[in-house]
C-alpha cells in the first residue's frame, strides 16, 4: 500500500466536502498531512470540522482555514501561516496542491431581461474562482519554495469544458481555461519536478451539482450512459489521486484524465427512441 510522510502536506482548495473532502481523508489515511482551504458557514462548518477530527485522527496534520481561496489577501494569510507551521518542522513541504473549487454563476449568457443575463462581474467571477485561482495558488507556493520537485498539482474539471448545458456557459469556459491552465504549468513547471493535471470526473452527485438547473436529468442520463452502470463517486477519483500523488504517477503529466467509469465515451441520445431505419441490417 502507498504510504506517505507526514511531513508531505497535501494542500487542498475546496477541502470541506466533495471530490476535495474525499481526497483529504484519502491521503491521510496513506499517512499525507492536510492543509483544507474551505468557505463555510452554519451546518457547512460543521462538516469541515469533523473533516478535521478525521484527519487528525490518522496521526497526520490537519491544517484547516475558513476563508474564501479566491481572494488574493487570503491566500497570501494562509501561505503566511503555513510557511510558519514548516518553519517549525524540518523537511515540511507541499507534495501536492488539489483545486477543487466549485462557485460560479450558473445564468444564461443571453436572456429577455437584463437581470436573467450573464453579468460581466459574474463571468470575471466564476472564471476567477474556478479557473485562475490555481494559476495564483501555484505561482506562490512555487515561489516561496513549499513545493519541491517530485509534487504534484491536479484540478478538477468536467466534461462541460467541451459540452453545451444549459445555465452553465460561464462554468463551462471557466473549465475549459482550467484545463489549459494545466497544460501550460505542467509545461513550465515539468523542468522542476512537479507534475500538472486535470481530472475529469464523471457526473457525481455533490452539492455543487445539485445546484446546477436539471441535475437530476444529468444524473439520470449519466446512469443511462455508464458502462458500469452507476455514477462516479468522490472516493473514486481519491484513489487516483493516491496514485498520482505516488512515485508510480511520476510519469502522468499535461493530461486531462477521466475518472468516469467509461461514462464519457459513450455517445447516446435519449431525447427520442430510434426510428426503424436506424436498426437492424443494412
Amino acid at each position: 500500500m502507498t504510504r506517505f510522510s507526514s511531513s508531505q502536506y497535501a494542500l487542498i482548495l475546496g477541502a470541506s466536502s466533495g471530490f476535495g473532502a474525499a481526497a483529504a481523508r484519502a491521503l491521510a489515511a496513506h499517512g499525507m498531512s492536510v492543509i483544507g482551504v474551505h468557505l463555510d458557514r452554519a451546518a457547512g462548518l460543521a462538516d469541515a470540522e469533523r473533516l478535521r477530527d478525521e484527519v487528525a485522527a490518522h496521526g497526520v496534520e490537519a491544517l484547516f482555514f475558513n476563508v474564501n481561496a479566491a481572494d488574493p489577501d487570503r491566500r497570501r494569510d494562509v501561505l503566511d501561516a503555513v510557511a510558519g507551521h514548516f518553519a517549525e518542522r524540518p523537511g515540511a513541504r507541499v507534495h501536492f496542491l488539489l483545486h477543487s473549487l466549485a462557485f460560479g454563476a450558473l445564468k444564461p449568457l443571453i436572456a429577455a431581461g437584463e437581470r436573467d443575463a450573464l453579468t460581466q462581474a459574474q463571468v470575471e467571477m466564476t472564471m476567477n474562482v474556478m479557473a485562475n485561482s490555481l494559476v495564483y495558488w501555484t505561482q506562490e507556493v512555487v515561489r516561496r519554495g513549499m513545493m519541491p520537485g517530485g509534487g504534484r498539482i491536479a484540478a478538477l474539471t468536467s466534461s462541460g469544458a467541451r459540452r453545451v448545458l444549459p445555465h452553465y456557459g460561464a462554468v463551462s469556459a471557466a473549465k475549459a481555461a482550467l484545463e489549459s491552465w494545466c497544460r501550460q504549468l505542467a509545461f513550465e513547471l515539468g523542468p522542476q519536478g512537479i507534475t500538472v493535471n486535470a481530472l475529469q470526473a464523471g457526473v457525481t452527485d455533490t452539492p455543487a451539482l445539485r445546484k446546477i438547473p436539471g441535475s437530476e436529468r444529468l444524473i439520470a442520463h449519466a446512469l443511462e450512459r455508464n458502462p458500469l452502470g452507476r455514477l462516479t463517486a468522490p472516493e473514486d477519483v481519491a484513489r487516483v489521486l493516491v496514485t498520482l500523488c505516488s512515485e508510480e504517477g511520476g510519469w502522468i503529466n499535461g493530461e486531462t484524465l477521466r475518472i468516469d467509469g467509461g461514462e464519457d465515451v459513450v455517445e447516446l441520445d435519449w431525447t427520442r427512441e430510434p426510428a426503424q431505419a436506424d436498426v437492424g441490417n443494412p
